[in-house]
């Protein structure tokens, strides 16, 4: 079901479960948790969700479609920026703990194992982000490659890990400025 298509109710439950899995993690939220916070009998949740991991799958659809659909209007529609410009609204977008990216990087870890189909489709999100940036990088630099798309992804993961870390630094731009020096 199409998340434009979806009741009040279970976009409640949807927004409800993202912010615990976010703040929780998806193995420390169960059922109960999540329609205890949205407010929901049980009953509700199973007619809109069917199951935990189908919520899971549809969070993170969410956060994908979400992401999808910055990162277009960042390379496509924002036609006035250059690529350096494009490449650090990218990279701040994803590089967030508050922001979009955080839900899809918490599964890399969390769930490859106990859910895979919902797994692969943060894979999947991550194959076209590398292939956007690519074909971005390659606007500015004939001689970029696939691994410098890769690279730029790496980078962003970086930044996410020194930002969970409560004893780092936040070092998003010196990383950023490093990764774009070597390859711009």
């Amino acid at each position: 079901m199409p998340h434009i298509d979806l009741p009040f109710r279970a976009l409640s439950v949807l927004h409800s479960a993202r912010y615990l899995f976010n703040k929780y993690g998806f193995h420390n939220v169960g059922v109960d948790r999540i329609i205890e916070a949205a407010k929901i009998p049980k009953a509700t949740f199973y007619n809109y969700f069917h199951s935990k991991e189908r919520l899971i799958e549809m969070s993170l659809s969410f956060q994908k479609d979400g992401l999808k659909h910055e990162v277009i209007s960042i390379i496509y529609v924002q036609k006035d920026l250059t690529v350096v410009e494009k490449l650090r609204k990218i990279y701040y977008l994803h590089a967030d703990l508050d922001g979009l990216y955080h839900l899809p990087f918490k599964a890399i870890f969390e769930i490859a194992k106990t859910h895979p189909k919902a797994y692969q489709s943060v894979v999947d999100y991550r194959n076209w982000l590398i292939n956007e940036i690519y074909n971005l990088l390659l606007t500015a630099n004939a001689d970029a490659s696939k691994p410098d798309a890769h690279m730029f992804l790496f980078v962003i993961d970086g930044a996410m890990v020194q930002l969970l870390d409560p004893n780092k630094t936040d070092d998003r731009e010196r990383l950023l400025d490093y990764f774009l020096a070597q390859t711009m």
